[in-house]
């Protein structure tokens, strides 16, 4: 096919009309102009912006074992209408993926049904029960697993962690980490330790919970040499940690999701607003966006969490954490970040593509350029209400509805093959 009239970023904010050629599943030609050689279909891009497709490193697709939250088709789906054309799924799920057997089941799997590119992570520990570590050589052996993690829960024990790590690094993999210091938490725990929780009398998680496991971890990779990333990093002091541990040449690397940029603790007023780890303060979410500016937190990711309509009509106690964001991520960081001038285009492509596909290795994709993978998203300027009816996710969990943004994909398009249209 031939995009034409696309309109690519540069740098900066200096953008370039171009057509893209896309043969075999592979960007081949990006000219100003390209004629069509006869049996090539056309997609006008009409000046509109496009860019490489999204690379999102935190996802929860629910299957198997949870498929009346998400399916591996509805998730993936989900994503591709999001700009997502890549994507890693968290293993938390029945059965775990832990071991071969279970991975080829699990593989055999996405590959069925998945619409975008999946990548799945393994558990760090058997059942992410924090106990015995999954066999990381044979599954990297025979299915090329390389990142590791036991999201969901943290790793209570530093001598796993630290056992992990050096598993890791011989095989040249990655441990992706929920930090989560259980002896912080209380019973029924559910939002900020903070003045929205008091003021509900909800029982608050404290950001120690989050930032002292971060703390043992950044010196155990320190120690190790190993790869190490941080997810969904919400406290001001994890963030100073990260910044202080990359300073020493640590090989570190930490994510941040739409809704901790966006919100804060005061924006929680019912379930679909609670999430691990929690909305925290005024203060924790600018040390966030500064963060992300200067280079410390990494880039953006979503921790897509779908759940029941059902599991969220419960009190904010009983309810799981969690919600929905791949569908509106990319969206609600445009009008939020880019259309306000607080990020250039190129830095929201280096957040949403680039920089996911650098850390993780991700070979051929975050970047519009020839020898590529075509993983192309063409973003819509015109104002639109997120409706989360009209998700394709089976989960309708999300605080965003009913915000107008710019930046919808019109077009996602996922190893030259069309996987959303508007």
């Amino acid at each position: 096919m031939i995009i034409k009239n696309a309109k690519i970023v540069v740098k900066g904010n200096e953008t370039r009309i171009v057509d893209i050629r896309i043969e075999n599943g592979k960007i081949s030609k990006i000219l100003d102009n390209i004629e069509n050689a006869g049996n090539e279909k056309i997609i006008d891009a009409g000046n509109n912006l496009t860019i490489p497709g999204g690379i999102d490193v935190h996802v929860h697709l629910r299957e198997p074992g949870y498929e009346y939250k998400e399916t591996i088709k509805n998730g993936t789906m989900a994503a591709a209408k999001g700009g997502y054309t890549t994507i890693l799924p968290m293993p938390n799920l029945n059965p775990h993926p832990d071991n071969v057997k279970a991975f080829e089941k699990y593989l055999n799997k996405i590959k069925q049904d998945a619409v975008v590119k999946v990548i799945p992570y393994s558990c760090i520990t058997i059942s992410s029960k924090g106990e015995e570590l999954v066999d990381m050589e044979a599954l990297n052996k025979i299915y090329g697993v390389r990142y590791f993690t036991d999201d969901g829960v943290g790793v209570d024990t530093e001598k796993i962690m630290k056992l992990a790590m050096i598993k890791a690094k011989e095989i040249n993999g990655l441990i992706a980490a929920h930090t989560e210091d259980m002896s912080y938490r209380k019973l029924n725990s559910c939002v900020h330790d903070g003045e929205n929780a008091k003021k509900n009398g909800w029982v608050g998680i404290p950001s120690e919970t989050e930032f002292k496991q971060i703390e043992r971890d950044l010196r155990l990779a320190e120690e190790t040499g190993a790869k190490y990333h941080i997810c969904h990093i919400s406290a001001k002091e994890s963030v100073e940690l990260l910044r202080k541990s990359k300073d020493r040449g640590v090989d570190v690397s930490g994510e941040v999701t739409i809704h901790h940029l966006l919100l804060t603790e005061d924006d929680v007023k019912d379930t679909n607003a609670k999430m691990n780890p929690p909305l925290r303060t005024k203060e924790d979410r600018e040390s966030l966006i500064n963060g992300l500016l200067d280079g410390t937190i990494d880039f953006l990711a979503n921790d897509h969490a779908p759940h029941s309509e059902e599991e969220k009509k419960q009190t904010m106690e009983k309810a799981p954490f969690g919600i929905v964001t791949i569908e509106t991520a990319i969206p609600l960081f445009y009008t939020n970040f880019v259309k306000k001038g607080i990020i250039t285009l190129e830095q929201f492509i280096e957040f949403t593509s680039l920089k996911p596909a650098k850390r993780f290795e991700i070979k051929g994709k975050g970047k519009i350029e020839e020898g590529y993978d075509a993983d192309i998203v063409i973003l819509s300027d015109d104002e639109e209400v997120i409706n989360k009816e009209k998700f394709l996710s089976k989960g309708k969990n999300t605080p965003f509805d009913g915000y107008i943004c710019q930046g919808f994909p019109k077009i996602t398009i996922c190893g030259g093959k069309i996987v959303w249209e508007k």
